[in-house]
């Protein structure tokens, strides 16, 4: 394998082989389905958040993962106008239209929990309470 001899972009892809294994493992999900899950949420995600507080999020997520994160934003389109619960899950179950998530509550949760286990608690905290109430259920 090819290294750069920069440390945070050689182990990059290590670091999102883990995040994406752990979220696989969380659902039993093979790691296609668990990427695009994780693409879908986080982007959900970020749609939903103020532009400082998306970039405050970002911050603290690793490399790929933050590649991921940002991929197409448009921050002069954030926050997204619809963004309730039902808004969040189903922009999420709509790239899953071939194979329907069992429980796309639960589906979405995980990704969250992965952000619980990966980032600040403060900036976990930060990012539940710039949603809406009912979207903070999914935090729980």
């Amino acid at each position: 394998m090819t290294t750069t001899g920069i440390a945070t972009l050689d182990h990059a892809p290590q670091v999102f082989a883990e995040w994406l294994n752990e979220l696989s493992d969380d659902l039993g999900f093979p790691k296609p389905r668990a990427y695009v899950l994780l693409h879908e949420t986080l982007h959900a995600i970020r749609d939903f958040l103020p532009v400082d507080e998306a970039a405050d999020l970002a911050a603290q997520l690793p490399v790929l993962v933050r590649g991921v994160y940002f991929e197409g934003w448009n921050p002069s389109k954030t926050p997204a106008k619809r963004r309730n619960k039902s808004d969040l899950i189903e922009r999420v179950s709509s790239r899953f239209q071939k194979e329907p998530l069992d429980d796309p509550d639960r589906a979405v949760a995980a990704v969250i929990d992965l952000l619980r286990r990966h980032v600040s608690w403060g900036e976990f905290e930060q990012v539940k309470h710039a949603m809406r109430k009912p979207v903070q259920e999914l935090w729980e």
